[in-house]
């Protein structure tokens, strides 16, 4: 492995690079629909519940490279779904419970599977789990006696495609069935079909990419960068494009932090995909948590600029009443500190609303029809 954490690029470099890429690429794009969907925990149980079905097509076909593994595992992930629905279509546990029923006992299957069965085999529970990006660069594909790179590349840029090609024809039917199954069945748009070709194509990513960055970095890659996008943006192109391009960046990210700290490259991807959601959580522009602050600050001064309009409204024109449009009474009537009382007066004639003479607090005609506003309002 330190042979690619040495400086510079190298082609090794730069095919580990592209792998990640295009692993969190095709792994971001039905992420999305997990993420809108509610079903984030389903990416963590498909991609430990499929252990077993890769396990029993390996013993069937006898070949770690055979396309029948991906097929098995397509099909320990559908039993996965289909199990967890059944046990919450019972309503004795809600969903997560049955995802955290099912998941265990398939994953376990499989670990007793291999440790009994295939101890001797290239197919351990710790490249299942967390995969090793150093080695794609020897694991080639050559097609009529020509390298034509990593086998992981071709295989997830496959998948990627086939992703991107089923969320472009179906975007449409996807949309409908995510946002309202309803009216998508009402339609004639089959929502669970969608949502068996979706849980499919969600299998088949987590086990395409399980041999290079294994399935934590799977999980991460499923549902971070679509978390970060759902935080960004509203629209549903926007979103998976967003997905796709914080994949990417992780990937990379992840990919040299890997170089300079001589660690694991997925565990440092992972990591980097997780500072960037706490980044996101924190700065995003409409629903971080610095905006989300702003917001409550700014609801904050609104209403007590409106509960000053409405105090001195109800005092206006009353000249035996002038004593109460003072500063020093707002906080005996609106039982509000000192600075708090000074602050808002100095805001409110900012946004003129108020203006200040010879000690009184007057309305302006923006301060009358605020506090108006505001008493309709009530």
């Amino acid at each position: 492995m330190n042979d690619f954490l040495q400086p510079g690029m190298t082609p090794e470099q730069l095919e580990i690079q592209l792998v990640a890429c295009v692993v969190s690429a095709a792994c971001a794009l039905p992420g999305v629909f997990l993420i809108l969907r509610k079903m984030a925990m389903m990416s963590d149980a498909i991609s430990h519940a499929i252990l077993p079905g890769i396990v029993i097509a390996f013993f069937l076909v006898g070949e770690l490279h055979s396309p029948w593994l991906i097929a098995g595992a397509a099909v320990a992930g559908l039993a996965t779904v289909v199990l967890v629905e059944s046990i919450s279509a019972t309503r004795l546990v809600k969903e997560d419970a049955a995802i955290g029923l099912v998941f265990p006992v398939l994953f376990s299957i499989g670990v007793l599977l291999i440790a009994r069965f295939a101890g001797d085999i290239h197919l351990d529970t710790d490249a299942v789990l967390t995969g090793e990006l150093a080695f794609v660069p020897f694991d080639r594909l050559v097609i009529g006696g020509v390298d034509v790179g990593p086998k992981a590349l071709a295989t997830m840029a496959v998948i990627g495609l086939v992703n991107l090609a089923f969320i472009v024809f179906f975007y449409k039917e996807l949309k409908l069935a995510t946002f309202d199954a309803g009216l998508a069945a009402s339609l004639g748009f089959m929502p669970g079909v969608m949502h068996y070709v979706l849980m499919i194509l969600v299998s088949t990513t987590a086990v395409g990419a399980f041999d290079a960055v294994g399935s934590i970095l799977v999980v991460a890659l499923m549902i971070a960068p679509p978390a970060c996008a759902y935080l960004l943006t509203d629209r549903l192109a926007a979103m998976l494009g967003i997905s796709v391009g914080i994949g990417v960046f992780a990937a990379i990210a992840g990919y040299w932090m890997a170089n300079l700290l001589d660690a694991s490259i997925a565990g440092c991807m992972a990591s980097a995909v997780g500072v960037l959601f706490l980044a996101t959580v924190v700065a995003a522009p409409g629903r971080g948590l610095v905006a989300a602050r702003r917001r409550r600050t700014r609801q904050r001064w609104s209403f007590a600029e409106r509960m000053l309009a409405i105090h001195l409204r109800q005092h206006e024109g009353l000249p035996e009443e002038a004593r109460e449009n003072r500063r020093a009474h707002l906080q005996e009537h609106l039982r509000w500190s000192a600075a708090f009382a000074s602050a808002v007066v100095r805001r409110a004639g900012e946004d003129g609303f108020v203006i200040e003479q010879a000690g009184l607090l007057h309305l302006t005609p923006a301060g009358r029809a605020l506090a108006s506003e505001a008493i309709v309002d009530a």
